[in-house]
């Protein structure tokens, strides 16, 4: 099956397509998983949406112009998710941390426990004999997606069924989603294990998984298992509790400045970058800082292509970096002539560990690190302190400020 092209003309087509179904349709088809290349009830832009290549804002619009706020509500709740997942881990930067160096500790085991070894190859090449899991871990390695209530049901069984690390089944889908996003998969795998929503783990039901593939499936009860206590004695501390935002610092116009262009953000224009006093621009491939093993190359290409989009919207010819050596990102710009990089927000996750890491080199060269924060997400994340719930009753104010209530 062949991947999507990732370009904002290819997101915008979707975006088109789907608004007629982002009402009743959605809220009533939306829990189904129909199967590769049947995915009609959702609207597949969330590759889109991970890099802004669609904007949350645009999407929520067309959703509110189409069918109302009674008729959009759960779409919109569905969209707004995102924004709460990103802010809740912006807000709690050490869960990632965790999640990082737990992932390093069971690569580790993995590398000498064959018996371990061994089950997590047969889980990820779909091979464990339980025909929906097999299905899913070969939909996922074939197209990089998974229908979120897929996912939910993927993340119990590797958990509880099969009684694999949480981090490693976390890792597989952040190296092979396409729309792979450190907040979403992280807290999204962290809920399913029920260490999110502290002792309430999800398990994934046999009945559940019949109805909602349309009887694609039928596993038997004694297929899964029902002892889903949860892993709290993994972190018998709790949560953290939630910390400041972090401010990021704002370009200064007047600086000789470098445009770095990053899969974080693939919207620049909408910055309007060129009132800056720019010499140079890059686009930075980072997918690889995804996981300490291969990320798949369909992975790598798209995030090649989002990049390539937006420098062209730029009206750039870029030069080209990998993340590699973090001072690397120095040398590149001290090289123009650069007093200040300016970039899209970076937030918690890989690249952002990878940036930290370049900070004393551009300290050292004298070369401040900028970047661009959309308003929508200032919006969100400052009442992602808890559960959903802050949000979602601060919705109506947020939506009535961006003018789309």
């Amino acid at each position: 099956m062949p991947h999507p092209k990732a370009t904002r003309a290819a997101g915008e087509q979707i975006l088109t397509a789907f608004t007629p179904r982002m009402g009743r349709r959605y809220a009533n088809g939306r829990n189904y998983d129909r199967g590769p290349g049947a995915h009609r009830d959702v609207s597949m832009l969330s590759p889109y949406i991970r890099r802004r290549l669609v904007t949350e804002r645009e999407v929520v619009a067309a959703a509110l112009a189409a069918h109302g706020p009674e008729g959009a509500e759960k779409f919109v709740q569905e969209v707004i998710w995102r924004g709460y997942f990103k802010g809740w881990l912006e807000r709690r930067p050490q869960v990632w941390a965790a999640y990082r160096d737990g992932l390093d500790r069971d690569l580790q085991t993995l590398a000498t426990d064959r018996h371990l070894r061994r089950e997590v190859e047969r889980a990820e090449a779909g091979e464990t004999g339980l025909e929906c899991f097999d299905a899913w871990a070969r939909e996922l390695v074939e197209t990089g997606y998974l229908h979120n209530h897929a996912r939910m049901w993927f993340a119990s069984i590797w958990i509880f069924t099969l009684g694999l690390p949480w981090r490693i089944g976390a890792d597989f889908f952040l190296r092979h989603l396409l729309d792979g996003d450190p907040a979403s998969n992280t807290l999204g795998w962290r809920w399913v294990a029920g260490l999110h929503t502290r002792g309430k783990p999800y398990a994934a039901e046999a009945w559940n998984i019949a109805k909602f593939t349309d009887g694609r499936f039928a596993p038997r009860e004694a297929d899964l298992s029902q002892d889903v206590e949860g892993l709290m004695h993994l972190e018998p501390e709790g949560l953290p509790a939630a910390g400041p935002l972090r401010s990021p610092t704002p370009p200064d116009p007047a600086l000789p400045t470098a445009l770095l262009i990053t899969e974080e953000e693939c919207r620049p224009e909408d910055f309007a970058p060129h009132a800056l006093n720019l010499c140079a621009t890059a686009t930075l491939t980072a997918s690889h800082l995804r996981s300490p093993r291969a990320v798949p190359d369909a992975v790598h290409a798209f995030e090649a292509e989002a990049l390539a989009d937006a420098a062209a919207r730029m009206g750039a010819v870029p030069e080209s970096l990998r993340a590699g050596l973090p001072s690397d990102l120095a040398r590149w710009a001290d090289r123009a002539g650069a007093r200040q990089i300016v970039t899209g927000y970076v937030p918690t996750g890989p690249l952002r560990d990878w940036l930290d890491q370049a900070a004393p080199a551009l300290r050292d060269a004298g070369i401040t690190l900028t970047e661009w924060r959309r308003d929508w997400d200032a919006a969100i994340w400052p009442h992602a302190t808890a559960g959903f719930f802050k949000v979602k009753e601060r919705l109506p104010r947020i939506l009535e400020d961006f003018g789309l209530s």
